[in-house]
């Protein structure tokens, strides 16, 4: 990591993938570092900002930072970072703003920073139960306490999984999976509706599964889906 012996501020940052098109990237504005997030693009450029073409990484939110510079910068009162204005709705329909800061932001304050492209193995962040299970699935092991992508993989990148509002919260999810599917050869997921998924199902290639409104879908125990769209009605019960 020893970019230069001198640097104060070094972020890492990873390749862009289809899950990470809003995260934060770093540009060159007016010849100095700086972060810039999805909340802070105008709704004209959002599509600009998530073209993985034209923004080719995002910021990991690892950083390296000397302790030294951050307290000088502090106690002279110079360590700047931008408000982010980021718009939310709450589960009761209330809109809300949002008000926050990034840590990364403060590359802005620093002068000859670095940033270091690292392996994806570096960022495994679970923001989302879409996340959570990913992390939960036979995709990844521990080893040594870090946690790894499976050498059984035959492509190193990460799924894309779409979970609907059904999925949102951790006790919603948790009762929707008797046992957590396998993943190993899965490229794309999207689940929406009122969907339950028994034991020891595994999903690979695309799999879609839409439960229209009034309607469920249970997939059954052992069940292999492949390339599947499954919409409709589809509920087991018990007799």
């Amino acid at each position: 990591m020893r970019a230069n012996s001198k640097s104060q501020f070094i972020a890492e940052v990873t390749n862009k993938t289809r899950a990470d098109v809003k995260g934060g990237t770093l540009i060159d504005y007016n010849g100095q570092a700086k972060l810039l997030e999805y909340a802070q693009v105008p709704p004209e450029h959002v599509d600009d900002f998530k073209c993985v073409k034209t923004f080719k990484i995002f910021n990991t939110n690892n950083l390296w930072i000397s302790l030294e510079a951050i307290k000088d910068r502090v106690e002279k009162g110079i360590l700047d970072r931008d408000i982010i204005e980021n718009h939310k709705t709450l589960d009761d329909g209330r809109n809300v703003i949002q008000l926050e800061t990034a840590v990364g932001a403060a590359i802005k304050n620093f002068p000859g920073v670095f940033a270091i492209n690292v392996p994806r193995s570096r960022f495994l962040p679970v923001k989302q139960t879409s996340d959570l299970l990913l992390v939960m699935s036979n995709l990844y092991h521990l080893e040594a306490g870090v946690i790894k992508m499976s050498p059984l993989r035959q492509f190193p990148v990460t799924p894309l999984v779409k979970l609907g509002t059904e999925f949102k919260r951790i006790q919603h999810f948790l009762k929707r999976f008797q046992t957590i599917p396998d993943l190993l050869e899965l490229d794309h997921l999207t689940v929406t509706g009122d969907v339950y998924f028994g034991r020891n199902v595994s999903l690979r290639g695309t799999v879609i599964i839409v439960a229209n409104h009034g309607e469920r879908i249970d997939i059954p125990a052992n069940s292999l889906l492949e390339n599947k769209i499954v919409s409709g009605n589809l509920r087991i019960l018990d007799h």
